[in-house]
């Protein structure tokens, strides 16, 4: 069953077009990594998904209802970003028994003992964090409230690499246990990956991938060797990035629809074949040149 259907969607400000025709719908107890370049719309999709926003053309619809000023969406759906805003004259307990009336699913002891993990007080007072804490208490509250749809939109600014990976594994013990539909946006997909169920990638506002992580890991192929044979072999095959290696030698990444005879015809006259990280993968499909910042250099 769909939690997220858009059809068309679109929101512009100042005849600025920050979200553009995306059609597209998410699962439920999914979860969904939302990827894009800075500027890309990501953070205005996910405020039209929470219904922060209206569309300018188009429609969203969360849990089959539109999600702008709805009190029944808003009762199910958990927004949590590093503009997160907390009332700074409670304490961090104070503010999660205030939180917890909000959420009918909300887990307090889990929320205590993340606090404690995390080494939180909880005397402290959320204006007084400094921004790692500050995301790692917001992640805890995310978690906590166990929402049927949870957007963390680079909920993990500031924190350091260690507690980043346990608020990764945090989160998908608890979704293990208790499934719900999350939308994690982030920068650092190699640090995400293993969490995710589908990977939605957005470009200029507009949708340019939306696959399941396994199918994405087997979206493009990496060749390196020399350059005319590799030339010869992806003639026709759509190119995403290419790097010269010297005088005769090329490393180029191209859309992966190659059959087994041809991959390995091409082992035995040299080319080295290998998969080709997700993240890499992301930032060749989203870039405006093939050869990445070389082509700068090589027009100068």
């Amino acid at each position: 069953m769909h939690c997220i259907e858009s059809k068309n969607l679109s929101k512009t400000f100042d005849k600025i077009k920050a979200v553009h025709d995306l059609s597209f719908t998410i699962e439920e107890n999914k979860i969904t990594g939302l990827v894009g370049r800075n500027g890309a719309g990501k953070t205005t999709l996910l405020k039209l998904i929470a219904g922060y926003l209206l569309p300018t053309t188009g429609e969203i619809n969360v849990f089959g209802r539109n999600p702008f000023n709805n009190l029944q969406v808003a009762a199910n759906l958990i927004f949590i970003d590093d503009q997160l805003a907390l009332p700074e004259n409670l304490s961090l307990e104070e503010t999660l028994a205030a939180v917890g009336q909000f959420y009918p699913n909300w887990q307090a002891e889990l929320a205590r003992a993340l606090l404690d993990y995390f080494s939180l007080q909880p005397r402290q007072y959320y204006a007084n964090l400094s921004k790692g804490m500050k995301s790692s208490f917001n992640m805890i509250i995310g978690i906590a409230a166990r929402c049927p749809l949870t957007i963390f939109d680079e909920p993990t600014v500031g924190m350091d690499a260690a507690v980043r990976k346990d608020f990764y594994r945090a989160l998908l013990k608890d979704f293990m246990q208790y499934p719900r539909t999350i939308i994690f946006s982030s920068h650092l997909l190699s640090e995400i990956e293993e969490l995710l169920d589908d990977l939605l990638l957005i470009k200029a506002g507009e949708k340019y991938l939306h696959l399941p992580l396994d199918e994405l890991r087997n979206y493009a192929v990496g060749l390196t060797g020399r350059e005319s044979i590799i030339r010869k072999m992806t003639g026709q095959e759509q190119v995403l990035f290419q790097q010269k290696l010297g005088r005769d030698s090329i490393y180029l990444v191209a859309r992966n629809t190659f059959d087994q005879q041809t991959l390995q015809q091409a082992r035995l006259q040299g080319v080295e074949i290998s998969p080709v990280a997700t993240d890499d993968l992301c930032i060749y499909l989203t870039a405006q040149h093939k050869g990445g910042i070389d082509d700068v250099f090589s027009r100068n």
